[in-house]
């Protein structure tokens, strides 16, 4: 009874971790996921209300007497929900009622009606101490003098079988008939529509260039702080390791006035030349090349090798985990960068735009239609996604490997 009891206990404190970690996944998951199935809906489909996850298309049927398809909705006949075709909307209906008793009302065209009076003497009546119009309506073959209570549009519904079957009702409050779709298309819309192509390939360009040479010269910078001998080498690495303190927003300035001095503004090299320097990568490989066993490098330096080839054929090769999480941490950096490419590119200047830039231009053209701008979303988060999942193991194992003392 007490290893029932036990592994029951068990059973539900497995239970319960894994059903709150699947419903905090869950939460983290849904904006990217509603985000994505948004960016395939028509721009009617984004603005509903209560909104929807999955796209869906309204859907449409050929009537004999029309030249284009006619939208298809739920309408109530006789107490049942039927598909009727919307084949007119916007009909404006007014209710009407006699001045001295606004109760008695009855529901016109507005076109059926006609100003008491004529149009350039149309008669009023005081009503609750307000002057109203008078309008002629017709009510079992007499005119009677009535005043507009109320104004509504409705539309006109057909039977797609039977086109003489009318039926009037608004058209707002009506159920149109869908389908679950989607619309791919809107992809090529947003390449085409903010040059987006271009702002990808610049920025796959950008981040390749900024990741190889931040790795470049972490790896040599870090080797030299961990295994080279010079003077001042302890004190340089404290100074150069304290740059990480130096919030960005005060290098701007100075960092500006140096591109126009050298010519560099509003030109892909300032996005790439002053981000491959890296005081955290340097640092990451330096604490990286300090647990590699010394004893390994002695040999290698008796057997004549080289400080390069001990370097590229040693410790390069052993340390795929630590270069994947620079690489990893370097690539989002580069990908999702803003405020630098915003100050030092043009917005005239399309051909040099980054994917963050013409995103944020693509907020002002786009702003009726979030389809759109979450599809534009779509493709600057959908690449360092896939880079982040394919790199996670490799950080991981970083991690893992960096508390093991040998």
């Amino acid at each position: 009874m007490k290893i029932q009891s036990y592994r029951f206990l068990q059973f539900l404190n497995k239970f319960i971790t894994y059903f709150v970690l699947t419903f905090f996944a869950l939460v983290m998951i849904f904006p990217f996921a509603y985000m994505l199935t948004t960016s395939f809906k028509i721009p009617a489909d984004t603005f509903r209300y209560p909104p929807r996850m999955l796209p869906r298309d309204p859907e449409t049927i050929v009537v004999t007497g029309y030249d284009e398809p006619l939208p298809l909705y739920f309408v109530d006949v006789d107490g049942t929900q039927k598909e009727y075709a919307l084949a007119k909307s916007n009909i404006k209906v007014g209710t009407y009622a006699p001045a001295d008793n606004l109760t008695s009302t009855v529901e016109r065209y507005l076109t059926e009606v006609k100003p008491t009076g004529g149009a350039t003497n149309q008669q009023k009546v005081e009503v609750n101490g307000e002057q109203e119009k008078l309008f002629d309506v017709e009510v079992d073959g007499q005119v009677v003098p009535m005043i507009l209570v109320s104004q509504t549009t409705v539309g006109e519904f057909i039977d797609p079988q039977n086109p003489e079957n009318k039926i009037f009702q608004n058209v707002r409050l009506s159920t149109p008939v869908e389908t679950l779709g989607g619309h791919p298309e809107n992809y090529i819309e947003v390449i085409e529509l903010n040059n987006m192509a271009r702002a990808l390939t610049n920025t796959a360009l950008v981040t390749i260039l900024v990741v190889l040479g931040q790795l470049v010269t972490s790896v040599v910078g870090g080797y030299a702080f961990a295994r080279l001998k010079f003077p001042g080498r302890d004190t340089v690495f404290v100074f150069y390791l304290g740059t990480i303190m130096i919030p960005f927003v005060m290098l701007i300035v100075p960092l500006y006035q140096l591109m126009v001095l050298i010519g560099w503004t509003d030109r892909l090299a300032a996005l790439i030349i002053p981000w491959i320097f890296t005081a955290y990568g340097t640092f990451l490989m330096r604490q990286h090349f300090i647990t590699f066993p010394k004893e390994i490098e002695e040999a290698a330096l008796l057997d004549g090798a080289s400080r390069l080839q001990i370097l590229t054929q040693i410790l390069i090769p052993a340390s795929v985990p630590a270069l994947a999480t620079q690489a990893t941490f370097t690539f989002l950096y580069a990908w999702n960068s803003f405020i630098w490419p915003l100050v030092i590119i043009n917005v005239g200047n399309e051909k040099n735009h980054v994917l963050t830039l013409a995103l944020n231009v693509l907020r002002g053209r786009a702003s009726d239609t979030p389809n759109l701008i979450l599809a534009g979303a779509a493709i600057a988060i959908i690449p360092p996604l896939i880079v982040f999942i394919l790199g996670q193991r490799f950080f991981v194992e970083s991690v893992a490997s960096s508390g093991v003392k040998g």
